[in-house]
């Protein structure tokens, strides 16, 4: 009697079914183990840093703030001399400071507003403020002793960082920071109507 092919070919289509679900299974698989941290943005560490950055950059909530520290090489305690200029959505300020304690000994702040904060972070944006470098150094500790000058930037809430990046005018210090330093310092100094007779006193 004639029963067909039927009981024959079924064990082979449900192997074929399974071989299909394990290849699949370690494509996918392999896809995350090996490409996973690739990244098609402008920085040179991961996309998900730098959008973390970004997104940290651009709130523009009451409590929120960006800062900007310069400072001179390591020199006598009398002798060394650092500027910070805090950015707010209600307060623009910029402080000189003497010694590594940081005693004030200038401070010039302004108003500010959410609407002039927004468009100062978005331009900071447009400045890739937020475009990092692997660095192997990560302590600003001791950077630039004998000359130069070393910057950092942080994103605040409530007086909290919480982002920080850095750079240096000297080699083999470049840190973690890889905007155009040119562009941020003018953005910042911009912030500040007269500016430049408070730099004159840091040397």
């Amino acid at each position: 009697m004639y029963r067909g092919n039927g009981p024959r070919i079924f064990p082979i289509i449900v192997v074929i079914i399974v071989i299909a679900l394990v290849i699949a299974a370690l494509v996918s698989i392999a896809r995350l183990v090996f490409f996973s941290g690739n990244s098609t943005d402008r920085s040179n560490t991961t996309g998900d840093q730098k959008v973390n950055i970004r997104d940290e950059v651009l709130k523009t909530t009451q409590e929120r703030a960006v800062r900007y520290t310069i400072r001179g090489p390591i020199v006598a305690d009398e002798n060394f001399r650092s500027y910070q200029i805090t950015i707010t959505p209600t307060h623009r300020s910029m402080t000189v400071y003497r010694g590594y304690l940081e005693n004030p000994i200038e401070t010039k702040s302004y108003d500010n507003n959410t609407r002039a904060y927004e468009q100062f972070v978005y331009a900071l944006d447009k400045a890739d403020i937020a475009k990092t470098r692997d660095a192997k150094e990560q302590d600003l500790r001791g950077v630039c002793a004998n000359n130069g000058r070393a910057y950092k930037f942080e994103v605040m809430d409530n007086g909290v960082t919480k982002e920080a990046l850095w750079t240096s005018t000297c080699d083999g210090s470049k840190g973690s920071m890889a905007a155009n330093m040119l562009q941020v310092h003018q953005l910042f100094a911009n912030q500040i109507p007269d500016f430049k007779p408070v730099f004159d006193k840091v040397q």
